[in-house]
């Protein structure tokens, strides 16, 4: 318990911490994308078409270190592509740990073995596996037979080293609330704590027919933890993001509590949408027009309810109303009456699709010419 404790008490405290300074826009977790490359092609992923030289760039571990102190958030999670195929991914954590942040370090499991001599166990250090449900459920998912049981594996391995194991699960749309219940399950039996979210429709994702909308999303999850009733899944978020994923809580996302740096620079507005880039993250906080996004606000988030925006906005209402949350913790999440207002998408303005585009052609020709100027020095010389 000594893990969890500490770092509720440090992100506490600097959420008492933003409040009482006044701060609107500040982040909770930085979402670093060192790279985009993987050794998966998730079928419900919009992470890995990039063209084979964006795919070929890493972000250095200055620029990781840059990133961190720049923002100043109290955690930091690695996703991808896959972070441990990373050449330098020790040094990137230990750079973290050094500065006291917590490190969520996701990741599919498959080079986790290989790897492990590259950490030290640390309160600071958590490996977060991608495990989408049981055995067959999972390999479909990850479009790879045989994953599930390598990940299984390679976590028992990393808790037999004295690491801190969790997996996060995404749900989608032919997810039975049953299975997601023994899925949870099995985590209690492994012995991890869990992250779950509903998937985001990435417009690039291969695979369009099974994300959740908002309504299926609530659905699913009432009766999920209608079966956990009395159970002691451990779940590694607040209590109130949980009642906003049953329907119990009417929120708005908070885009910039889970800032994203990547190989771009800081993505505008937030993790699952690439609309833009800033230079720095003072930029990438004063340039955005935050109230153009969310919920009833723009076509593309109509249905998101991932923890990535609603995670932070649950933490601030813990804040301002800890009974509230307290309750929910105790009494467990409501699993019937009525849902919580939904948010009206009447105004929401339609969907673009053109600036990622644009970013990735500028990105190749930044590449090309950077290739070119290496050429230079090398064609003089001859």
């Amino acid at each position: 318990m000594a893990i969890p404790f500490l770092k509720e008490m440090r992100i506490g405290a600097y959420l008492l911490k933003q409040k009482m300074l006044g701060r609107k826009h500040y982040p909770l977790v930085l979402m670093l994308e060192p790279l985009f490359k993987c050794n998966l092609a998730c079928a419900g992923c919009g992470k890995i078409d990039y063209p084979d030289p964006i795919l070929a760039k890493r972000m250095s571990v200055q620029e990781c270190m840059d990133a961190i102190d720049e923002c100043g958030a109290p955690m930091v999670a690695i996703p991808g592509g896959e972070p441990l195929i990373h050449r330098e991914i020790g040094e990137i954590v230990k750079g973290f740990v050094k500065r006291k942040k917590f490190v969520s370090l996701c990741t599919n499991a498959l080079l986790l073995e290989k790897k492990l001599h590259l950490f030290e166990p640390s309160p600071y250090l958590f490996f977060s596996v991608h495990l989408d449900g049981l055995k067959d459920h999972h390999d479909k998912s990850v479009c790879q037979d045989g994953v599930f049981d390598r990940a299984v594996k390679a976590i028992k391995v990393a808790k037999d080293k004295g690491f801190t194991v969790n997996v996060n699960a995404t749900i989608f749309d032919n997810f039975a609330a049953e299975d997601v219940a023994k899925f949870l399950d099995y985590t209690q039996e492994l012995g991890v704590g869990v992250s779950i979210s509903p998937g985001f429709s990435y417009e690039r994702a291969p695979d369009q027919q099974h994300f959740l909308n908002r309504r299926k999303t609530k659905e699913l999850f009432r009766k999920v933890f209608a079966y956990g009733k009395g159970k002691k899944w451990n779940f590694i978020h607040s209590s109130l993001f949980l009642d906003f994923l049953a329907g119990n809580q009417e929120y708005h996302c908070t885009p910039w509590g889970m800032p994203t740096r990547n190989i771009f620079g800081w993505q505008k507005p937030c993790y699952l949408l690439g609309e833009g880039y800033a230079k720095t993250f003072k930029e990438l906080i004063e340039t955005t027009d935050w109230d153009a996004y969310g919920t009833g606000r723009y076509e593309k988030c109509a249905n998101c309810m991932a923890h990535c925006g609603y995670e932070p906005t649950a933490a601030m209402a813990a804040l301002a109303n800890p009974l509230q949350a307290l309750k929910v913790a105790f009494q467990g999440v409501k699993t019937e009456g009525d849902f919580a207002p939904e948010i009206s998408l009447e105004n929401q303005r339609p969907a673009e699709f053109t600036f990622h585009r644009r970013h990735v052609d500028l990105k190749m020709a930044e590449i090309k010419q950077q290739e070119e100027l290496a050429k230079q020095p090398q064609i003089a010389a001859e």
